[in-house]
C-alpha cells in the first residue's frame, strides 16, 4: 500500500487537459429499443497494422445515472499515450428503468464487444483493461470476478475478463453494511466483488480517498489482502482527507496524481514505454 504523499513519480508527466471529443461513437448492444454506445478514442499516428492497449472507462452514478463523459479526459490522456480508450453507455435505473444487474450485463458484452471485434479497432485482445469510478469501477471489477448476469444474446465463448483493472474508489463490498446492498439483497453472494475474488484475478490499481464515506478505508485494504492472498497483485493507493470522486477532472491537482499513478501501473505491465512525453494541448 502506498499513500498520495509518499507516492514516488518516476517520470515528469504533462497532462492533456484541453476538451476532446471521440473520433468514433458506435453501437455494441441493443437490448429490445435500447441502443448501448460507445466512444473510441485512438492514438495520433496510429499504426494500423500494429496492435495497441486498450483502456476501458464505465462512468460512476450508483448504476442510477451518469454520463460516459465522466472520463473523457482520462480517454484523451491516454490515448495520447498510445492506448485505443473506449467510453462505454450502460443501462441505468434513472435512464431505463433497470436495476444493477444489467449495468452488469451491459459491462460483461462491452469487453466481449471489444474482444470479439479486436481487429477492428486494432487493440490487443490480451491487453484490455477494464477501468470506472464508484458504480463504474464496480462494473470493472465485476467483468474480472463476477460469473453471473452474462446477456442470453453474447457470445458466452468469448471471455469479459480483462487484463488489468483501474479502480478509483470503487464500491466493491455490496454484501450487508456495503453499498448498494438494500438493492442487491441475498444476491451480493454472486454480485460483490469482496466475495468473489478468486485465483488468476488480473493484476489491479486501487485508488482512494481517506475519507470517502462510501468505500472505508478498511474494506480496500481488506480487498487488497484478499487478492494478495490469491497471488494476485494488488496496488493499493490512499489519498489523504479525500472524499468520494476526488480523481474528477475538477478536482484537477488529484486528477493528475491518480491519472500519473495509472500510467506508472500500466508501465509495470507493459502497456506503456516512458517516453514519449505529452504536452498539454
Amino acid at each position: 500500500m502506498k499513500t498520495a504523499s509518499t507516492f514516488i513519480c518516476f517520470i515528469t508527466l504533462l497532462f492533456w487537459t484541453s476538451t476532446s471529443f471521440a473520433q468514433e461513437v458506435f453501437s455494441y448492444k441493443t437490448v429490445d429499443t435500447t441502443e448501448l454506445l460507445m466512444e473510441v478514442y485512438y492514438p495520433d499516428n496510429m499504426n494500423t497494422s500494429d496492435e495497441y492497449p486498450a483502456l476501458v472507462f464505465f462512468f460512476g452514478g450508483g448504476w442510477n445515472s451518469g454520463s460516459r463523459a465522466q472520463f473523457e479526459h482520462q480517454a484523451a490522456y491516454f490515448a495520447k499515450r498510445g492506448m485505443v480508450c473506449f467510453l462505454v453507455d450502460y443501462r441505468t435505473k434513472n435512464q431505463h428503468k433497470t436495476s444493477p444487474f444489467e449495468s452488469v450485463s451491459d459491462a460483461k458484452s462491452a469487453i466481449r464487444y471489444l474482444r470479439k471485434n479486436a481487429s477492428k479497432f486494432h487493440i490487443a485482445p490480451d491487453k484490455i483493461i477494464a477501468s470506472g469510478g464508484s458504480a463504474g469501477a464496480h462494473l470493472a471489477a465485476a467483468t474480472a470476478l463476477i460469473e453471473d448476469y452474462n446477456e442470453s444474446t453474447d457470445n458466452l465463448e468469448i471471455s469479459p475478463v480483462p487484463n488489468a483493472l483501474i479502480l478509483f474508489n470503487p464500491v466493491i463490498d455490496n454484501g450487508p453494511g456495503g453499498y448498494g446492498y438494500e438493492r442487491i439483497g441475498d444476491h451480493y453472494k454472486n454480485f460483490s466483488p469482496l466475495h468473489n475474488i478468486k485465483s488468476g484475478a488480473p493484476p489491479t490499481l486501487f485508488l482512494l480517498g481517506t475519507n470517502d464515506n462510501l468505500v472505508p478505508v478498511v474494506t480496500a485494504q481488506y480487498y487488497q489482502m484478499v487478492m494478495e492472498k490469491v497471488g494476485s497483485r494488488c496496488d493499493l493507493i490512499l489519498y489523504q482527507d479525500q472524499p468520494h470522486g476526488f480523481f474528477n477532472y475538477s478536482n484537477f491537482e488529484n486528477y493528475k496524481m491518480t491519472v500519473q499513478a495509472s500510467d506508472d501501473f500500466l508501465q509495470s505491465l507493459g502497456y506503456l514505454q516512458k517516453d514519449p512525453e505529452v504536452k498539454i494541448e
